[in-house]
């Protein structure tokens, strides 16, 4: 029923799940929503980040043509909103998140080969911009490496680019620390605090939603190489770098100093992306259907145990 809604693209899909994430933004936030006008504020800047990633995703898998013309991936970005409410909370993770993707944009572009130059340039500034906010973010920037293996390896002036970008953040942010606080940097501009201490995932709430999201992710990333090899010859290195960011995300959510499921913010435009592939080459509906009610039926559940 579901996935037979979102197998076109069309406006309302779009609006459909633009609403269900409001409403998850809403109880989320509810208590610090009309708590002072600066709480209120921050709430609406996070709720526009929110937003707009779903619009950002959709532009990105639509421009590039990562899935067929259906709205899987949106759908799946809402649902994942939906297991893991938490992300929605922390305004410094939306940021990184925002940047990582707009550096995603860039990367799978390449596949153009226009631009190369500027969109190396662009992606690493984007990574340096996102570790400002959230440390780890930093690791993405093993992506670049990689599209520099796929598109530009015999290009020295290519491999030096990305790091011209990632000098002028830290560029800027010297000149800003200079202006606002008169020092070169804070030990606050590099918070590198990381932690492999699981207790909290310790709940059987948390159990099923990290078993429903492994198992979910694990299934549908073996189908997603598997059919690599039948992918249009142009876009496969767009495709690799997908399956690749999804793995520097586990790895981050793995390695993050707080664990209450924002951690896997990360991970949910890549997966929308790799579920999206899936679940198109499925013939049999019913089996689309239990992935699609394992996500949504997930975080329901988990408030009952």
């Amino acid at each position: 029923m579901i996935t037979s809604i979102f197998s076109k693209s069309k406006p309302i899909n779009f609006i459909f799940v633009a609403v269900y994430v409001c409403l998850l933004f809403i109880v989320t936030n509810y208590s610090l929503l009309f708590l002072d006008l600066n709480s209120s504020l921050t709430i609406l800047f996070k709720w526009a980040i929110t937003l707009f990633l779903v619009f950002l995703l959709d532009f990105i898998v639509s421009k590039n043509k990562l899935t067929q013309r259906n709205s899987y991936a949106i759908m799946t970005f809402g649902l994942l909103f939906g297991m893991f409410p938490e992300a929605m909370k922390h305004t410094g993770l939306l940021i990184a998140n925002l940047f990582i993707v707009f550096a995603l944009r860039r990367l799978i572009s390449l596949h153009s080969n226009l631009h190369i130059k500027k969109k190396l340039f662009d992606a690493a500034f984007w990574i340096a911009l996102a570790a400002l906010f959230y440390f780890w973010s930093i690791l993405f920037f093993a992506l670049v490496i990689v599209a520099l293996i796929y598109h530009s390896q015999n290009d020295f002036k290519n491999v030096v680019i990305p790091f011209i970008g990632v000098a002028a953040v830290f560029m800027l942010l010297l000149v800003y620390n200079i202006i606002v606080d008169d020092v070169y940097l804070k030990p606050s501009n590099f918070k590198r605090y990381a932690s492999l201490d699981f207790t909290s995932y310790n709940s059987k709430d948390n159990i099923l939603k990290f078993t429903v999201l492994f198992t979910s992710y694990i299934w549908t990333l073996v189908y997603y190489f598997k059919n690599l090899p039948d992918k249009n010859k142009k876009l496969k290195p767009s495709y690799f770098l997908i399956a690749w960011t999804s793995i520097i995300a586990v790895l981050v959510a793995v390695i993050a100093p707080l664990k209450n499921g924002s951690e896997f913010l990360f991970l949910f435009a890549p997966f929308s992306i790799i579920m999206a592939n899936y679940i198109e080459i499925i013939s049999e509906r019913w089996f689309k259907e239990v992935f699609v009610a394992l996500l949504l039926l997930a975080p329901i559940v988990s408030l009952l145990l």
